[in-house]
């Protein structure tokens, strides 16, 4: 029993921890592809500063115009979509391509944002480096074409001559205007001091322009960072179809773990029913052993009834005796007819019921059960209609003139006197051939439709409650069916279906 409780919950866990696995690998699948794509934008943001870096001029200055024309290169890639640079207010100072960017301080601050089908990535690399044509670090500022003078203002003065720049090619040795000898110094040399003697663009702001006006400038035009936008339509379809190649896996084994639990509570099942079934046979024994004996027992139990039936029929026509003593027979010749006839019907009942089909006239047989219930008829004036037609069914004969006389003798004891009952057999169209015995007594009330087919239930004061039942059992030997069908307008109606109808040429004439 607790392994029949645990299959479920085990079968669920090893579900749900595949389910758990997928999802661990498609988020190892979505965070490949953000690192992927993180990876192409550092490519980018480096081919970016390359960009930026062939713009500058003296003092690290870039116009505008000139570089949105290089950035607007670089947009018309596949898979980027736009880029700002950015003062230090969060300002844009130049842009290229489609901007949709709204808050750009939260960009900022975030450093990447994803959205539907784009990522913004921000500050991926630093644009300050040293420029291989200055000692010294200057800033990127951007500036427009009519800034041209501060360019001007920012270009370096001339170098002064070097004390050998005069005469480069002298001999190894010469004599000066004091007289000594100058030591030999090879033309390399001269340029190698030449150049370690130049002393660069050390001016870190336009000449004439004060350091506080040029820290304003360098805050609204220089450089402080940039944010490139990049689409995410490959992304977003790797992901996809990465989601598409995990469904199937989790599908087939929800399937297929819902199979194994079908099989398992199949077998169970079949266990549980082959456990059943034993004892059921168990019991079909059983109740068979006692059947026998209780109809052995009902059997020889006639024998003594007859014995007291005779001896009470002889009282009570002998004239001699007393006339109470004559009805106290005739009661006991009642009460013994009753025994008999209930111990009749319980043996009918308890006796296996395997019919033997032959071919019968049914309307043959339903007449020799009127001229049997003739007296019944005679004695409450009911009137029988009987409409069948001249054909034979597929039946044993005995057990359905039993079947007829319980039904009618059912219907006779219900109807009261000056009643009507009717016998009809007929076949609707598109359906099996039926036939129906249908009263105008009271019927049956709606809480005991389902229970007159039950032994031994009756409402009647002397019924037996087996007559029914055993009408139900031949009904269902044969392979028919009977029902209960209510009246629209009063009675009882039985419907028995199911009848084999044979040719006209395989009547029994006999």
């Amino acid at each position: 029993m607790i392994l029949k409780r645990m299959i479920p919950v085990v079968l669920t866990i090893f579900w749900l921890a595949v389910v758990a696995w997928q999802y661990l690998e498609h988020r190892r699948v979505v965070a490949d592809g953000r690192t992927a794509l993180r990876n192409r934008g550092h490519d980018i943001a480096n081919t970016l500063a390359v960009v930026i870096r062939s713009q500058r001029f003296f003092g690290g200055v870039v116009f505008q115009p000139r570089l949105e024309a290089a950035l607007l290169e670089l947009v018309q890639s596949e898979d980027f979509k736009s880029v700002m640079l950015f003062n230090a207010y969060g300002e844009i100072v130049c842009s290229a391509g489609d901007i949709s960017i709204s808050d750009l301080d939260s960009l900022i601050e975030a450093g990447e944002r994803w959205d539907k089908n784009s990522v913004w990535m921000v500050n991926l690399v630093d644009l300050e480096v040293e420029s291989p044509l200055e000692e010294m670090d200057t800033p990127t500022l951007i500036l427009q074409e009519n800034d041209r003078g501060i360019l001007h203002r920012m270009r370096p003065p001339p170098p002064e001559p070097g004390p050998y720049e005069e005469n480069e090619s002298l001999s190894p040795s010469r004599e000066l205007t004091d007289g000594s000898i100058a030591s030999a110094t090879p033309p390399g040399e001269n340029r190698g001091r030449r150049e370690r003697n130049w002393p660069g663009p050390r001016i870190r702001r336009p000449r004439g322009m004060d350091e506080e006006e040029y820290q304003s400038l360098v805050e609204k035009a220089g450089l402080h960072g940039f944010a490139i936008e990049m689409f995410t339509k490959q992304y977003d379809l790797a992901n996809q179809k990465d989601i598409w190649l995990r469904i199937p896996i989790v599908a087939s084994t929800l399937v297929a773990l819902l199979g194994f639990g079908l099989a398992w509570r199949s077998l169970v099942h079949s266990s549980d029913l082959q456990v059943r079934l034993v004892r059921a046979n168990e019991m079909n024994a059983h109740l068979r052993r006692m059947n026998l004996a209780a109809a052995g027992l009902a059997h020889e139990t006639r024998n003594p009834l007859n014995l007291v039936r005779g001896l009470a029929q002889v009282i009570a026509r002998d004239t001699g005796s007393r006339p109470d003593t004559r009805n106290q027979a005739l009661q006991i010749t009642e009460e013994v007819d009753q025994v008999t006839a209930q111990l009749n019907e319980f043996i009918n009942y308890s006796k296996p019921c395997e019919p033997k089909p032959t071919p019968v006239d049914l309307a043959a047989v339903v007449g020799d059960v009127e001229q049997a219930l003739l007296s019944d008829l005679d004695d409450k004036k009911i009137g029988l209609k009987v409409e069948i037609p001249e054909m034979a069914i597929e039946a044993d004969e005995s057990l359905l003139r039993q079947v007829l006389f319980n039904l009618l003798l059912n219907a006779v004891q219900a109807v009261d006197d000056g009643g009507l009952i009717w016998v009809k057999f007929g076949q609707e169209k598109g359906q099996e051939p039926f036939l129906e015995i249908r009263d105008n007594g009271p019927g049956v009330p709606e809480e005991n439709q389902s229970k007159i087919f039950q032994p031994y239930f009756t409402t009647r004061q002397h019924g037996t409650g087996l007559g029914l039942a055993v009408v139900s059992q031949i009904v269902l030997a044969h392979g028919w069916e009977i029902r209960y069908v209510p009246s629209d307008d009063r009675g009882a109606v039985f419907h028995i279906s199911g009848f084999k109808v044979l040719p006209k040429g395989n009547q029994n004439d006999g």
